[in-house]
């Protein structure tokens, strides 16, 4: 029986016209292009209380943590948008991190994570495209048991690198993103092969 190779592919922004929404599209593009499946969410979709040990032990993990950890556990890599906020992670991929992680009975520890591949990229207004923010997301992904494939993009003067329908202006842009995708998805299917 083949295995189905899974990607959940997300921005860790909920604003509406995030510019790492209209990325992490094009990255999910490419891999399905490459022949696997993917899950396009919206952290939005998925409202969270901040991380909290207190309330946690209180109510448990929250129905909509819950949700994304199946979604996590679900697939094989990640495709993810990180957007850049003062120069480090924005707080609603970090509060979706911590949840997530949270250990559940009869579940090992880390197991949404642990054995994940994930590739990362960003989109910024800024001279940078988010690339100070990328570090922090690869340590704390490289510190919870996944393999952070190296390579990455970070689109600067994003406000102005996009056409109306959200591809990029630059078709080498354009094509190296897609190439993101596509290279999750060859990797996963290495990794997964029967």
């Amino acid at each position: 029986m083949a295995i189905t190779r899974k990607i959940l592919a997300f921005a860790g922004s909920t604003r509406t016209d995030s510019y790492n929404k209209r990325l992490v599209k094009i990255a999910a593009a490419g891999a399905r292009a490459a022949g696997v499946e993917v899950t396009l969410i919206d952290l939005r979709d998925f409202p969270l209380p901040i991380f909290d040990g207190d309330l946690e032990a209180r109510d448990g993990l929250p129905a909509n943590g819950r949700k994304l950890k199946d979604f996590f556990l679900a697939h094989h890599g990640l495709l993810i948008s990180a957007p850049e906020y003062n120069s480090s992670i924005t707080a609603v991929l970090k509060n979706v991190i911590d949840w997530v992680s949270r250990p559940v009975q009869g579940e090992a520890p880390l197991a949404c994570f642990d054995g994940k591949v994930a590739c990362l990229m960003s989109a910024s207004p800024g001279a940078l495209g988010g690339l100070r923010g990328l570090v922090h997301v690869r340590a704390i992904l490289g510190n919870i048991k996944v393999l952070v494939l190296p390579d990455q993009i970070a689109i600067s003067k994003a406000n102005e690198a996009f056409n109306p329908d959200g591809s990029l202006k630059d078709p080498k842009q354009q094509a190296a993103v897609e190439g993101l995708g596509a290279q999750l998805a060859r990797v996963i299917t290495k990794l997964h092969s029967e």
